[in-house]
């Protein structure tokens, strides 16, 4: 240990890579996860984070453990703590990093990222490495993925798919606490508007489109 920990005081040993086993490692022996946020997911998170900052120079050792260690502690989204999940996850984080000797000039940033990653917790990312987690994690909020996740999600919570007289909610008003379909036009459709990036958001109206063929499939099967 004592070898790692001296090579990683010389940049040009770093190697990111190991470090990210160590953190799915982690994640797999420490972690607790629900039907919307698993390994696959931060995984997903990873790849698209990563794709991103390559395009926009961003600092990988900022972007890559903060998109690993974004979910490294889960609320379920009907919990009261729900808007205090990514802090509490930035927090862990950072503990962990510490303890095993992570670069301590990143986690101030990997904070960041981590804390303003979450819709709920409302946190503006200041900085582009966090913008850049945000916008992977939302990404794999939309698309088939995101279907998938949304559809997990409500039917782990007891929600009906869609309003039986009104599934599209076309004359009334969207409650998507009650009805799963109804996330999609609360919440998922908006997101890639939401997105700092030109790549996310152009991936992003991309997957809309998929969910939005999804809905026109899914109303002639239902109607």
């Amino acid at each position: 240990m004592s070898g790692i920990l001296r090579g990683m005081s010389s940049q040009p040993t770093f190697s990111l890579s190991e470090w990210e086993h160590r953190f799915q490692n982690h994640l797999q022996e420490h972690a607790s996860f629900d039907a919307g946020h698993d390994l696959e997911h931060i995984r997903r998170v990873v790849l698209s984070a990563r794709r991103i900052a390559l395009q926009e120079q961003a600092v990988l050792e900022v972007v890559v453990p903060a998109a690993w260690l974004h979910d490294c502690v889960v609320v379920p989204k009907d919990s009261p703590q729900r808007k205090q999940a990514s802090k509490l996850a930035a927090d862990a984080a950072v503990a962990y990093l510490l303890e095993v000797g992570y670069p301590e000039q990143h986690l101030q940033a990997i904070h960041h990222a981590i804390h303003a990653h979450s819709f709920s917790a409302g946190v503006v990312p200041e900085t582009l490495e966090a913008r850049i987690v945000q916008d992977a994690d939302r990404l794999d909020a939309v698309g088939s993925i995101g279907i998938a996740r949304c559809l997990m999600l409500g039917g782990s919570m007891g929600r009906a798919l869609y309003h039986a007289e009104d599934p599209f909610g076309e004359e009334r008003e969207f409650d998507d606490l009650t009805y799963t379909i109804d996330h999609f036009f609360v919440k998922l459709f908006k997101l890639p508007g939401q997105m700092h990036t030109m790549s996310a958001r152009e991936e992003g109206e991309k997957r809309i489109g998929v969910m939005r063929q999804f809905l026109e499939q899914l109303r002639s099967e239902v109607e």
